[in-house]
């Protein structure tokens, strides 16, 4: 199997990917979060020009797949009509910035990740993944998220902590930014084409200890579909949200908005809960724990077809099950109960393991993994 290409830069919407059925064009919503009216436009957008799904990716970000070369340019021209687009793209790639998705107009996260966004100007050069993550919730939600620079809470008010360590730096509100930039700035002076990634830096450069004072507090319980006190939570499949059942399940909840998280969950802003056969609605659903890539045709690098099978085996696995297409792993970095690699059709075994680790079995057809016992 020959190594799958790593392209060490994440798609926008002024700069796609070519996938293998088009362009894949990713929108970065603004704290996370759409209009209701956006949604729908989003929804329309999704298919007029892609393939009819916005999908989920765990950077809390959405992405329009299968667009045509030659429908770029409009497509832009509707983002940018329904405010989902920012007109400097040097600006789109800065604006790397998770956001705990509970939070509430005017609380502290809102208007930290707000000054956030309006410093992204001032940050000195960084590395294309380089992310980071405003969790000042009661409880922390992004622990386990991928970002580079955390702001956090303990029970005596904010810490900005260096991923990678345990514990970072007290500050004020008022400063709270100004700060982030002086970290930002001393990973730009100290990195290397080695060390793109802040737990990496640290590991070869350790941080100054002023900046390891404070432990933030605890994690919180993982967000599941169900009721929340902002509106229901649901999931989608593989991280793909259909945009009819999207356009329907908008209108018929009620929603005046969407929160997109990490996770493969939506949070509908001030709806009701309805029934949908589209999205997950049971925290129990297997497929929740199932992660699988758009795999062949739709990818280039994949060498199998990947969401069959993952439908297939997710009700008879106890654990998390990963179907990835290729030895990158795209959709699950981490390990997974059973991992699935696609390799020339058929599939490599991985067990307590990721994509990219060393099998167990090899060449299993689709038909093989369909009766043999895998835990």
């Amino acid at each position: 199997m020959s190594a799958p290409v790593v392209q060490g830069w994440c798609p926008g919407a002024h700069r796609p990917m070519m996938s293998g059925d088009g362009l894949v064009v990713r929108v970065r919503p603004r704290l996370a979060r759409l209009t209701a009216e956006q949604v729908l436009g989003l929804c329309a957008t999704a298919e007029r020009f892609g393939n009819g799904t916005i999908d989920l990716t765990n950077r809390a970000n959405l992405q329009l797949r299968g667009v045509a070369e030659a429908d770029h340019q409009a497509l832009l021209a509707e983002l940018a009509a329904l405010d989902l687009l920012d007109a400097e793209p040097g600006l789109e790639v800065r604006r790397n910035i998770l956001v705990t998705p509970l939070y509430r107009d005017g609380d502290l996260t809102d208007r930290l990740a707000r000054t956030l966004t309006a410093c992204l100007g001032e940050l000195p050069a960084l590395p294309a993944k380089f992310g980071f993550a405003v969790d000042t919730g009661p409880a922390r939600l992004l622990a386990a998220d991928s970002a580079d620079i955390r702001l956090e809470l303990d029970e005596k008010g904010l810490i900005l902590r260096a991923d990678g360590v345990d514990s970072g730096r007290r500050v004020a509100e008022v400063d709270a930014i100004d700060r982030l930039l002086d970290l930002a700035r001393w990973f730009a002076r100290n990195h290397t084409h080695e060390t793109r990634r802040m737990a990496r830096l640290i590991q070869a450069t350790p941080l100054p200890k002023e900046w390891q004072v404070a432990a933030p507090g605890p994690v919180g319980a993982p967000l599941q579909p169900g009721a929340t006190a902002l509106g229901p939570i649901y999931g989608g499949v593989f991280g793909q949200l259909p945009a009819a059942g999207l356009a329907d399940l908008i209108a018929t909840s009620g929603a005046i908005a969407m929160r997109v998280t990490p996770w493969r969950l939506i949070l509908l802003e001030g709806g009701a809960k309805v029934p949908s056969e589209a999205f997950v609605t049971a925290p129990d659903d297997p497929l929740l724990t199932t992660d699988a890539c758009p795999g062949a045709p739709y990818c280039p690098q994949a060498q199998a077809e990947t969401r069959a099978i993952a439908r297939a085996l997710a009700p008879r696995l106890s654990g998390s099950l990963h179907v990835s297409g290729c030895a990158k792993g795209c959709a699950r970095m981490g390990a997974a109960d059973v991992t699935l690699v696609g390799n020339d059709g058929r599939f490599d075994l991985v067990k307590h393991g990721r994509a990219g680790d060393e099998p167990c079995q090899r060449g299993l057809s689709p038909e093989t993994l369909k009766t043999m016992d895998l835990t």
